[in-house]
């Protein structure tokens, strides 16, 4: 499910503050091509760009880790 706040979700959303284009970092991703084809494929069925839909993934994966606290420690 798509919510309006994750990134590459459409309809123009903002992110907040802490993560505007500054604060973002960019790098280069090298992805066997199968496993780029599924990410696109699945970003394509959640409406999301493919950098949005892995940036959600690792979101998740690393929110999980932490025991379901968000980035900032709290909860989701």
């Amino acid at each position: 499910m798509v919510r309006p706040s994750e990134p590459g979700a459409g309809g123009g959303a903002v992110p907040p503050p802490e993560e505007s284009a500054e604060a973002r970092k960019g790098f280069l991703l090298r992805l066997p091509a199968p496993l780029m084809a599924e990410l696109r494929t699945w970003a394509e069925a959640e409406v999301r760009s493919l950098n949005g839909h892995i940036e959600y993934l690792l979101r998740e994966a690393v929110r999980r880790r932490r025991g379901g606290r968000d980035a900032e420690g709290g909860r989701p």
